[in-house]
């Protein structure tokens, strides 16, 4: 399984799109800011989108596609499936899980 996800700040001022084999691990490793670069850096550490793939070669195409956008389409994208930004948390928990 390969996830591609968004991350904002509290503030929602940053988004930051990445890729990960481990869903939970990287958020976890967000929140903590225990990875160093851009979202230590900016604080992005709420999960605001994700999307669940087979593969990472999928999931690889759509990071590109979502980076390839602008803030606005971005924030456009996650406002139809996201509209009020929660902290979704637990992936399972909330029912969200998307397959491709």
């Amino acid at each position: 399984m390969a996830y591609v996800y968004i991350l904002t700040n509290d503030n929602n001022t940053v988004l930051y799109t990445g890729l990960t084999g481990n869903l939970r691990k990287r958020v976890y490793l967000h929140k903590h800011r225990l990875l160093s670069g851009f979202t230590k850096k900016y604080n992005c550490h709420r999960l605001v989108y994700y999307e669940c793939f087979l593969d990472f070669e999928s999931a690889q195409i759509r990071e590109k596609q979502i980076k390839g956008k602008t803030r606005k389409k971005k924030i456009k994208f996650i406002n139809k499936i996201n509209p009020l930004w929660p902290l979704i948390g637990h992936v399972k928990q909330m029912g969200l899980k998307r397959s491709r």
